[in-house]
C-alpha cells in the first residue's frame, strides 16, 4: 500500500512512484500537509482488493482528522479528489453504498488504489483539494475547463517614464496592477482610450531607451514622448498620477480637473491646448461608456450566477473594481448532471480562486454548500476578510439578477451551438464513412513568405467547437528544407507532433468506447491537411513510418478550381477523391475548420516575422547594455551604420572603450578585423 508523506522540501511524494511526473508539489501558500497514516504500523495489505472492498480496507486505517483523499484506477489515473472533515467517516460512505448516483457507482467500481493526506484544519483541506483538482483534473470531479489567467492593466514603476501594458500571469514586475478584466479585448480597448486620455507610452523599455526622435504615436497625439523628453519628467509624472487615479475609481475627480484645465485654456485663447483637453475628456467618456453597469454602492466585488439545465451548467462572472465594471465571462464547468446547481457552484468557487486574488466581497445568486467555510478559506488565503453573500434586495440584488439573466442567455446559446456541432460531426462521420463520430479533429496549415519565417499551425475542434487551449504552432527549424517546400514543412510538423504524442500518451486504444466522463482526448480521430494528393502522400508516409496509420484518419482538403470556396476536393484514405454539393452543411463546417487553421497559421507567421523585423543586431552582442547601445545609436543613427564603422570610429563614442569597440567590430566582421 502506498501513502504520501512530506519531505523537507514541501513535496508530497509516493514512495512507489515510477517517475517525477507522479510528484505533486504543493504551492507555497497552501498548508503544510502531515502524514495521514503511519504506514509502517499498518501491516500487510491485500493489493488484489478493488472497489468497495478496497475502500473498506482503507477505512480501518484512517484517522478521524481532516484531510484530502484521492482515488486511482487500475492504470494509475486519478479518478477523484475529495476533502473531508473526518477522513474515516467520509471515505466509509463510499464503501457502504449510501445513495450513490450512477457516476459515484462507476467511480467506486473502478477504484484500484487510494492515497490520503491529513491537514490541520478543514480550511487547509479545502485549499489543498482545489489545488490538486486543478493540477490533476480528475475524471469525476467538477472541473473548471477554461482557466486562463485574467488580463490586468499594468502601470510600471521601474523606469523614469512608467509605461502602460496589458499583463497576464504572476505580478513579478514592480508597478500598479488594475483589474481583473474579463477579456484581452476589454483591456486593449481600455488601453487605447487611456492612451488618448493620458498620453502614456506603451512601447517596450528597449525601444524607449534607444529612441532618438518621437515615434508616430506622438504625432497622432497618443503619447507624450517622454523618450526624447518632449515632456518633462514632472509633467509626465502628473499624467501617470491622473491615469492611476482614474483606474482607481476617482474618475469624476480626474474629469473635473481636465475640464477645468480646458476651460482655463479656452479663456486664455489657447485653443490648441483646449482642444487637446477636449480630446482627453472624450477618451475618458469612451472608456466609461464601454463599461456598462457602474454601481455606486459596490466598490469591489465579483458576482456569480449559475443556470443549470439539460445537463449543462453555465456560470456567469461579473467583475467590479473601484466602482467600475471590468466586464464578465461565461464558464461551462464539466460536472455530473445529477449534481445540484449549489454543488456545482461551490466546487467552481474553490477552484476559481485557487490562483487568483479574491475581492473583499463575493455575491452569489443562491446559497452554496459550505459557504461559511469558503469565506474563511478565502479570508485566510487573502490575509483580509472576504465576505460571501446572497443579496435579497437593493442594488446588489439587481447586479445578481443581471448576472442570472446573462447566465440563462449564455446557457441557451451553448446548448444550441452544441446541438448544431453534434449534428455536423455526425454528418462529417457519414460523409467520410468513419467508424464513429470524431471527438477530436486536428487541422493543419503552413504559412510563410518565400520560405522565410515558416510556421506550421494546428487548430483543434471537438463536440463543443474549437478548443483554443489545444492549439499549437510549429516554428519550422530544419535547415535541410528548401525554402518554400510545403511538403518538407508538413513532414516536419507531422513528425514533431506525433513523435511527441507517442512519447507522452502512447498509441490510442481505438477498440474502447468513449465514456461521458472521459476528458477531452489527446489523440485526434481525424486530421485535416490543407493540401492535395502530394501533401497527403507526405503525411501518410510519416504516419506509416511512426506505425500509427491505423490510429488516425488523414484527409486532404485541396482548394477548388480557381481557388473558389465550395469547389474543394477531398482526399480520404482508401477512396477516390471527391467533391461535395456546394450547399452541404458539412462542406461549410470543413471550410470553417480550414479557415480557422489558415487564420491561426498566418497570425503565428506574422508574429514571428514581426519579431524578426524589429530585432536590433546590437541586442545580440554580449556586454553591450542599454546605455552603450543608446550611445552608439545616438552617434551613428542606425545599427547598420554601426556595423560599417571602424574600431577607431567606435572608440570615438562616449563610453566605448577599445575592448568594447573590438567586441562590436568583431561581431559584424567574421574575420575579426584582419
Amino acid at each position: 500500500m502506498s501513502g504520501r508523506t512530506p519531505n523537507d522540501g514541501g513535496i508530497l511524494y509516493d514512495e512507489n512512484a515510477a517517475d517525477e511526473d507522479d510528484l505533486i508539489e504543493v504551492e507555497n501558500d497552501l498548508p503544510e500537509a502531515v502524514p495521514a497514516i503511519d504506514w509502517a504500523e499498518a501491516g500487510e495489505f491485500d493489493h488484489t482488493l478493488r472497489g468497495a472492498e478496497l475502500i473498506q480496507a482503507f477505512v480501518k486505517l484512517l484517522p478521524n482528522s481532516p484531510g484530502v483523499y484521492r482515488m486511482f484506477n487500475e492504470a494509475g489515473d486519478v479518478l477523484y479528489v475529495g476533502k473531508a472533515r473526518s477522513l474515516k467517516k467520509r471515505v466509509s460512505n463510499y464503501a457502504q453504498g449510501r445513495v450513490h448516483s450512477n457516476r459515484l457507482t462507476r467511480m467506486v467500481r473502478e477504484t484500484a488504489n487510494m492515497e490520503f493526506v491529513t491537514t490541520r484544519t478543514e480550511i487547509e483541506a479545502l485549499l489543498l483539494e482545489a489545488n490538486l483538482i486543478k493540477r490533476l483534473r480528475p475524471r469525476f470531479n467538477v472541473l473548471l475547463r477554461d482557466d486562463k489567467s485574467f488580463p490586468y492593466i499594468l502601470v510600471t514603476g521601474d523606469s523614469r517614464a512608467p509605461a502602460l501594458y496589458k499583463h497576464r500571469g504572476a505580478r513579478s514586475r514592480k508597478g500598479d496592477y488594475f483589474g481583473p478584466f474579463a477579456s484581452a479585448g476589454a483591456v486593449g480597448r481600455t488601453i487605447n482610450s487611456l492612451q488618448r486620455a493620458f498620453l502614456l507610452r506603451t512601447c517596450t523599455d528597449s525601444v524607449f531607451e534607444t529612441r532618438t526622435r518621437p515615434c508616430l504615436l506622438h504625432q497622432i497625439k497618443r503619447c507624450a514622448a517622454p523618450c526624447t523628453r518632449e515632456i518633462s519628467d514632472e509633467g509626465y509624472a502628473e499624467l501617470v498620477t491622473e491615469a492611476k487615479d482614474f483606474l482607481s475609481g476617482k474618475s469624476q475627480a480626474v474629469k473635473a480637473t481636465i475640464a477645468s484645465a480646458m476651460s482655463e485654456a479656452s479663456e486664455n485663447l489657447d485653443f490648441e491646448r483646449a482642444a487637446l483637453y477636449r480630446d482627453r475628456l472624450a477618451a475618458l467618456s469612451h472608456v466609461q461608456s464601454h463599461q456598462g453597469i457602474n454601481p455606486a454602492g459596490v466598490e469591489e466585488a465579483d458576482v456569480f450566477a449559475i443556470h443549470h439545465e439539460g445537463g449543462v451548467s453555465c456560470i456567469q462572472v461579473f467583475f467590479f473594481r473601484t466602482g467600475q465594471n471590468w466586464g464578465n465571462r461565461a464558464y461551462f464547468p464539466k460536472a455530473d448532471p445529477a449534481l445540484t446547481s449549489s454543488e456545482v457552484l461551490s466546487a467552481f468557487l474553490a477552484q476559481f480562486y485557487d490562483d487568483k486574488p479574491c475581492p473583499r466581497q463575493i455575491l452569489l445568486c443562491e446559497q452554496v454548500e459550505e459557504q461559511e467555510l469558503l469565506a474563511q478559506a478565502f479570508s485566510e488565503k487573502s490575509s483580509y476578510k472576504v465576505a460571501i453573500a446572497v443579496p435579497q434586495r437593493g442594488e446588489k440584488k439587481d447586479l445578481v439578477d443581471h448576472a442570472v439573466a446573462n447566465a440563462r442567455e449564455a446557457h441557451g446559446r451553448k446548448l444550441a451551438e452544441t446541438a448544431s456541432q453534434s449534428r455536423l460531426l455526425q454528418g462529417f462521420a457519414e460523409t467520410f464513412k468513419l467508424e464513429r463520430v470524431p471527438q477530436r479533429i486536428e487541422i493543419y496549415d503552413n504559412s510563410h513568405i518565400m520560405g522565410t519565417n515558416a510556421v506550421g499551425g494546428m487548430v483543434v475542434a471537438g463536440p463543443e467547437g474549437f478548443v483554443k487551449g489545444q492549439y499549437r504552432k510549429f516554428n519550422i527549424k530544419s535547415t535541410d528544407i528548401t525554402p518554400g517546400d510545403d511538403f518538407g514543412m508538413m513532414r516536419e510538423v507531422m513528425t514533431r507532433r506525433f513523435s511527441r504524442l507517442l512519447k507522452e500518451e502512447g498509441k490510442p486504444d481505438r477498440s474502447a468506447q468513449p465514456s461521458e466522463d472521459q476528458a477531452f482526448p489527446a489523440w485526434p480521430d481525424v486530421i485535416l491537411i490543407d493540401g492535395g494528393q502530394g501533401q497527403m502522400t507526405a503525411v501518410r508516409a510519416i504516419l506509416k513510418e511512426l506505425d500509427i496509420e491505423d490510429c488516425v484518419v488523414a484527409i486532404g482538403v485541396a482548394k477548388g478550381v480557381d481557388r473558389d470556396a465550395g469547389r474543394e476536393r477531398f482526399f480520404p484514405p482508401g477512396r477516390e477523391s471527391f467533391t461535395m454539393p456546394p450547399r452541404d452543411p458539412v462542406l461549410y463546417f470543413i471550410q470553417r475548420l480550414r479557415d480557422e487553421a489558415h487564420r491561426f497559421a498566418i497570425g503565428s507567421h506574422r508574429a514571428r516575422r514581426k519579431k524578426e523585423m524589429v530585432k536590433n543586431p546590437l541586442d545580440e552582442i554580449g556586454g553591450i547594455g542599454p546605455t552603450r547601445k543608446r550611445a552608439l545609436l545616438h552617434h551613428f543613427g542606425t545599427a547598420k551604420a554601426v556595423s560599417r564603422a571602424g574600431i577607431n570610429d567606435l572608440m570615438s563614442v562616449a563610453g566605448i572603450s577599445a575592448s568594447v569597440a573590438k567586441l562590436v567590430y568583431d561581431h559584424f566582421h567574421e574575420d575579426g578585423g584582419k
